[in-house]
């Protein structure tokens, strides 16, 4: 059995100091944002109780499925690869990027060059960039695939998108990975699922990603950026391709979202017939006052199994 574990949405703070040189951008909305909203919500006591129980569970391996930042500042990056150290090794951690990584001009390119040991497929040397997305990562019988929907946006707006160059890399990629009898896991920001999310914060390329895996199939995608603990199913044509979201992984409680959670799935089988099991694990309770969340208890939720033969 391989337990993959998947968390998204840490949204780290709190903000370094800002100058308004940051602030001549986009990025004043996002921080007049933050402090109206996500600094009430967002809490590092909540990553840490979450994280603390994710790695008592024992995972295999852990996917990040982006927003590890807020307004993608230097200092947001720099807090977010001291993070991705303390989490897990490179070997142990697949990251990709989410809007907000990617929330500025310029951004990418940044987190790209901080966090490239957790963004790099296996025998990739040297600097990757977009470019470099999908990536591959083959532990135990499971292919790791991490996809970049993440792109510096207008403002008012958290759009992901998925274009052909990258679709005909992951269509190459499935194939491999199918080829060596492999379980197949699409790491993904955006969630490419029709009326998932509103507007503003769609995907463009959903119908370009459901051809790609209708044609080479994949047994799992993972997601985030909805901040809710999701299940859906695509493909079409007698397939039924799982399709998980999480809720954030700072949201405390008391917030318009689900407090904070983590999926723990565990993969079992062989090609042909393989057997997903998830269990979401998170924080419980009513709202808590600050001083009170590194106390909060942890409950459990437990999914069907899920099962692809």
């Amino acid at each position: 059995m391989f337990r993959l574990a998947h968390i998204s949405d840490v949204h780290l703070g709190p903000l370094p100091d800002v100058s308004y040189r940051d602030l001549a951008s986009k990025r004043v909305l996002g921080y007049v944002n933050w402090q109206r909203n996500r600094r009430r919500h967002m809490h590092d006591a909540v990553i840490d109780a979450i994280v603390a129980d994710m790695k008592a569970s024992g995972p295999d391996h852990l996917a990040v499925t982006g927003d590890l930042v807020n307004l993608a500042l230097d200092g947001e990056i720099e807090m977010a690869r001291h993070w991705l150290e303390a989490l897990g090794s490179p070997h142990d951690v697949s990251v990709v990027p989410g809007n907000h990584d990617a929330y500025v001009p310029g951004a990418f390119d940044k987190i790209c060059r901080s966090w490239a040991a957790w963004m790099t497929g296996d025998g990739v040397d040297g600097p990757i960039d977009r470019n470099a997305f999908p990536y591959l990562r083959v532990r135990g019988d499971v292919a790791l695939i991490g996809v970049s929907t993440a792109r510096a946006t207008a403002p008012f707006m958290a759009n992901g998108f998925f274009m052909e160059g990258q679709a005909e890399r992951l269509g190459a990629m499935l194939d491999q990975a199918k080829e060596q009898g492999l379980f197949r896991v699409i790491m993904i920001h955006h969630p490419p699922v029709r009326g998932a999310v509103s507007q503003h914060k769609r995907l463009f390329g959903i119908s370009r990603f459901h051809k790609v895996v209708r044609r080479h199939g994949v047994e799992l995608v993972l997601h985030g950026h909805s901040h809710l603990p999701s299940l859906s199913f695509i493909g079409g044509r007698g397939l039924k391709i799982p399709v998980v979201g999480v809720a954030a992984g700072g949201q405390a409680p008391g917030g318009k979202h689900p407090a904070a959670q983590y999926n723990l799935l565990d993969i079992e089988g062989e090609k042909g017939r393989w057997r997903i099991r998830l269990t979401r694990r998170g924080l419980t309770g009513p709202s808590i006052p600050p001083s009170d969340l590194q106390t909060l208890e942890l409950g459990v939720e437990t999914a069907p199994q899920l099962v692809r033969s």
